[in-house]
């Protein structure tokens, strides 16, 4: 049954499925803060619904639950992990104490899952199938414009306007590894990783911050030309 209704009313779904996601996240994070109990529970209901979505509609393989390949030409995933260390990169501060850590990592853990599965699996894959550029593209801009929510969560708009330029490229770089690997499961460990070390790194200024993340949007894109470039060879 749900998974008749999910392929009859696919574009809908997707639309209700990210809106749903932005708003309530957004309400939870202005009640609750970014490490409550709360915004964990619901991130986990959240993540199970997807689970039961793809579940339900035996669709693993095509959101990407599978082994990636090309491994080779990828590096081994190598540049990802230096761009998942970014947020240590500055050194360490525990001061946040234990608890605060981990409930904050178990909070990343459900918005680094949620975010590749509905904008690199649900929102790429329903737009590939008629236009591959153009879901490249939407799949990259909805994810990284989507981090202007965190305006209203109180950021400021200079790191803001810096992190969404940063999502953005790197938004491109997951959806390529999507693409090009057939697999989501490095998107998802690396935007896990990324999320939760910055429970653990030192805070830095606005002009390191942006200093920092035009290194990161350097690597991203070097990161694609490189694999677009292995991957088309691979498979001529």
């Amino acid at each position: 049954m749900l998974k008749k209704f999910y392929e009859k009313n696919e574009t809908l779904c997707i639309i209700l499925l990210i809106a749903s996601y932005v708003i309530l996240g957004s309400l939870s994070m202005q009640k609750f803060g970014y490490t409550s109990v709360q915004g964990v529970i619901g991130g986990t209901i959240y993540s199970l619904i997807l689970l039961t979505i793809i579940l339900a509609t035996k669709s693993t393989k095509y959101f990407g639950f599978t082994k990636p390949k090309h491994c080779k030409e990828f590096l081994y995933f190598i540049p990802l992990f230096i761009i998942s260390t970014v947020n240590i990169w500055n050194g360490f501060d525990f001061s946040r104490g234990t608890k605060t850590i981990i409930i904050y990592i178990l909070q990343m853990i459900n918005v680094g899952f949620i975010e590749e599965v509905i904008f690199r699996g649900f929102l790429f894959k329903s737009m590939q199938k008629d236009n591959e550029k153009l879901a490249i593209i939407v799949s990259s801009l909805t994810f990284g414009i989507g981090h202007i929510a965190n305006l209203l969560n109180g950021a400021e708009l200079i790191p803001t306007i810096v992190q969404i330029c940063y999502a953005i490229a790197l938004g491109f770089l997951f959806v390529t590894i999507f693409l090009k690997s057939g697999s989501l499961i490095p998107c998802i460990i690396s935007h896990i990783v990324i999320n939760s070390l910055s429970s653990i790194g030192k805070d830095i200024n606005n002009t390191t911050l942006i200093i920092l993340n035009a290194i990161l949007i350097l690597i991203c894109l070097l990161y694609i030309a490189w694999v677009n470039k292995k991957i088309k060879k691979a498979n001529a």
